[in-house]
């Protein structure tokens, strides 16, 4: 639980600087690098229910 609200806080403080500098592009380009993590973490978690039924 820990890790998780340090990474929260981390990706907050990302988006607070990216919108202090005018930087917006930047907070789209995290948004897809948190949804390919997730995908490859869901991917993982789905690689052994998917071997027993094939």
């Amino acid at each position: 639980m820990g890790k998780m609200k340090s990474s929260l806080k981390v990706s907050r403080e990302v988006v607070q600087f990216a919108r202090q500098n005018r930087l917006y592009w930047l907070i789209p380009l995290i948004g897809v690098l948190a949804l390919t993590g997730l995908l490859i973490v869901a991917g993982q978690a789905a690689a052994p229910l998917l071997y027993t039924l094939f």
